[in-house]
């Protein structure tokens, strides 16, 4: 009897329904995920960071930095990268909502509205109708409404106390889970392994999106510079943060550098605004980057788009933030963790370097 075949007759119910509890159990997984996501998100995010980071711990301890001191870097490092995240969001908000709210701008406001006015006069739409809504836009609204996108990002972090409080404990105790970890792969090496295997592709995934994105914000900040935008520095920090944002990271950064470009110099600078930005962004975030992040993490394009929206969906924005972790971890959980089911790898990956393993071990080289 193969290996197969006695993991089929394991089971006692038949497939179809082993199908459908596993369904079952996946949708009240993700409600409760969903009903929680105001814990689960900075908790993760506290898990995911320290994660980032936890390499210090084992480079201090190993040139004999006494175990405490170790764990208070690793925790200060950690602090230091949340706290960095939330000043740069702090700092492009206040920027922006100072330059739109001010008086510098009121003037190219006010031609805008009378552009827009003409448009739509020529389009058929009545005074009355005309006249009702642009009065409703002024320095106020837009300021609201630009900066609703960068409130949504900062809103990722509210709630600060938790994420610190959790990555404090997860410090304290990541050295013993370390060594117990140890203890386990004699008996569970695969489960070792998966979680493993786990940390190293989060690390390999901020490391390379930490290098496209300090590349993205030097071209940004040029560019930005040589067009004559207001604050291209602060815009080249926002670009580099939304990086980590998968596909859509770069609309968020755009949008303030646009809507300042339309202020100083008309459509016709702020579309080249947007042209610059489309074309950085697309050469770099969408060619070269996914095949980077791609090849250190082990999942596809494609399913790195979904999991972005699958996330966002489940937990909120801070979902955006974390969707590739998360996917990660449930790869490791339900994939990597079960030698029965690692067949199904180099389907997520869409790597043609391995076959899948047709009697439930590990995938062979190909």
């Amino acid at each position: 009897m193969t290996a197969t075949d006695q993991n089929e007759g394991a089971s006692t119910l038949p497939r179809g329904l082993n199908v459908m509890l596993t369904l079952a159990a996946g949708f009240v997984l993700v409600a409760g995920l969903r009903a929680f996501a105001d814990i689960v998100g900075p908790v993760f995010l506290a898990f995911v960071v320290v994660v980032a980071v936890s390499p210090i711990h084992g480079a201090l301890t190993r040139r004999g930095v006494p175990a405490w001191l170790a764990g208070l870097t690793t925790f200060l490092s950690s602090f230091g990268v949340v706290a960095a995240i939330v000043a740069a969001l702090v700092w492009s908000a206040a920027e922006l909502t100072r330059l739109i709210t001010g008086d510098t701008y009121a003037d190219q406001l006010q031609n805008a509205r009378g552009d827009i006015a003409d448009l739509l006069e020529e389009v058929g739409v009545s005074g009355e109708e005309l006249e009702g809504v642009l009065d409703s836009v002024d320095l106020g609204t837009v300021a609201g409404q630009v900066t609703s996108a960068l409130s949504g990002v900062l809103g990722l972090l509210s709630a600060f106390s938790l994420l610190v409080i959790t990555m404090l404990f997860v410090v304290m105790d990541s050295a013993k889970f370390e060594r117990n970890l140890g203890r386990v792969a004699g008996v569970r090496p695969t489960v070792v392994q998966a979680l493993r295997d786990f940390a190293g592709s989060t690390r390999s995934y901020f490391v390379v999106s930490s290098v496209f994105g300090l590349i993205v914000a030097i071209l940004d900040v040029a560019a930005l510079w040589a067009l004559g935008i207001p604050l291209a520095l602060v815009w080249g920090v926002l670009s580099f943060i939304t990086n980590y944002i998968p596909n859509i990271g770069f609309v968020i950064g755009l949008i303030p550098p646009a809507l300042l470009g339309f202020f100083e110099g008309g459509w016709s600078l702020a579309l080249w605004v947007v042209i610059v930005y489309s074309v950085i962004n697309f050469v770099i975030q969408s060619i070269l980057q996914p095949k980077f992040v791609g090849d250190a993490v082990g999942l596809s394009t494609t399913l790195t788009f979904l999991s972005l929206i699958f996330w966002s969906w489940v937990i909120g924005p801070l979902g955006a933030l974390l969707a590739v972790p998360l996917t990660l971890l449930a790869k490791a959980l339900l994939i990597d963790i079960d030698p029965t089911t690692q067949w199904a790898a180099p389907l997520i990956a869409l790597d043609d370097g391995a076959e899948p393993a047709s009697d439930g071990s590990e995938p062979r080289p190909a």
